[in-house]
């Protein structure tokens, strides 16, 4: 399965920005909500732990998601939860989460990308489950990058996460308490190759520029305004103001210039 090659290569690309940090430098804060770089560490290990229970123990995922929702309901934090299960801080931490990251890409890139496994909420496919990771560690991936002020150098794999914002268009509205359009707008999209994807039927408005800059918007990891995206019509100026390819309650995206590399 090839996504599990594209989410070792997003976690590869991540760690070796840190990989030279010590402790210190791994509890640096970051633009988003106030998180440190451990903080995002703990966030990404927890859940990679879980998508990986998902394969290997259903019992033990469902006693780890069920353990932590439970706790959720009592303290009102997942940051509190996350931290609670995740015991190890700083060069530990980092060590551990890209240890399991290899780990689990090793034994997942062999798994059929149909197979269809359990999840908060309903089930989904390795494949959808494998692009999630993906994408939570390249959306989280921005705000360390931002922190430490360096340029993240982009790959063609972004068009998961692309493909991830698309299938998302109408959990974005609904989530929002907005109508489903009937159409999606026409997407034409730069890839960091330099390969054109278009998506989408035109006649509904359009949506065209980087991809990079799309894949931020979807996960919120930008401010429409701070990028170059050339967007017409109402259908895809609404998608826009509230994309959202990930799930929980309806987040509001990031303020104008709220989100930049340091």
């Amino acid at each position: 399965m090839s996504q599990a090659e594209d989410f070792k290569a997003e976690s590869e690309t991540l760690y070796r920005v840190i990989e030279a940090l010590d402790d210190a430098e791994l509890r640096r804060v970051t633009q988003f909500k106030g998180w440190t770089i451990e903080d995002v560490l703990v966030h990404l290990y927890f859940w990679n732990i879980a998508a990986d229970l998902s394969v290997k123990d259903e019992v033990a995922f469902h006693d780890m998601v069920g353990g932590a929702f439970k706790a959720l309901n009592e303290t009102g934090s997942l940051r509190d939860v996350e931290n609670a299960r995740i015991d190890r801080r700083g060069i530990s931490l980092r060590d551990a989460w890209i240890e399991q990251v290899r780990d689990m890409a090793g034994r997942w890139v062999f798994l059929n990308p149909k197979t269809r496994l359990p999840w908060v909420g309903p089930s989904m496919s390795a494949r959808s489950s494998m692009t999630a990771r993906q994408m939570e560690t390249w959306a989280h991936g921005m705000e360390i990058f931002d922190a430490l002020g360096v340029a993240r150098e982009e790959q063609d794999r972004i068009l998961n996460i692309v493909i991830l914002g698309i299938n998302t268009f109408g959990w974005s509205h609904k989530v929002h308490g907005l109508d489903v359009p009937e159409t999606m707008p026409h997407l034409c999209l730069t890839a960091p190759s330099g390969e054109v994807w278009q998506f989408g039927e035109k006649g509904a408005g359009g949506i065209s520029g980087a991809a990079v800059d799309f894949a931020a918007v979807v996960t919120q990891t930008r401010a429409l305004a701070d990028t170059a995206l050339e967007v017409e019509g109402d259908v895809a100026m609404t998608w826009m103001a509230n994309a959202q390819c990930f799930a929980g309650p309806p987040e509001t995206p990031p303020a104008k210039g709220s989100r930049a590399r340091q």
